[in-house]
C-alpha cells in the first residue's frame, strides 16, 4: 500500500517561476527549494500515458486527481489517488497512466 500524506502548504521556500514542461505538454511542474537545501517540485500532470526516469530516489505524492503506476521491472499497475503517494527508486523510472489532472508534489530524498 501507499504511504498517506497530507500536505497542503509548504511554507518558507523559494519558486524557480518558468515552469518545466514536456511530454507534449502533458506535465508542467515547478521547483521549489526549501531553507534546509531540499527540492522538490509541484506540478500536473494531464491525460497521458508516458515513463518518467529518475536520478535520485523520488516520493511522488498525489494531492488531486489520481493516476495508475507501474514501477520499473514490475508487471502490475497500482493505483494512487489524492492523500496517497508512491516510491520511485533513484536511476529508474516509472510509467504512469493519466485520465484525469494529477495533481503532485515529488519529494527528491
Amino acid at each position: 500500500p501507499s504511504p498517506t500524506m497530507t500536505i497542503r502548504e509548504i511554507q518558507n521556500v523559494s519558486v524557480t517561476t518558468q515552469a518545466n514542461i514536456y511530454f507534449g505538454d502533458r506535465c508542467v511542474s515547478h521547483a521549489l527549494h526549501l531553507p534546509d537545501g531540499t527540492k522538490k517540485s509541484v506540478g500536473v500532470v494531464f491525460p497521458t500515458e508516458q515513463r518518467f526516469s529518475t536520478s535520485q530516489a523520488e516520493v511522488m505524492e498525489c494531492v488531486a486527481g489520481s493516476c495508475t503506476y507501474r514501477l520499473k521491472d514490475a508487471t502490475d499497475w497500482r493505483a494512487c489517488s489524492a492523500g496517497e503517494s508512491f516510491h520511485v527508486d533513484a536511476n529508474s523510472h516509472f510509467d504512469i497512466r493519466v485520465n484525469e489532472p494529477f495533481h503532485y508534489i515529488c519529494h527528491y530524498a
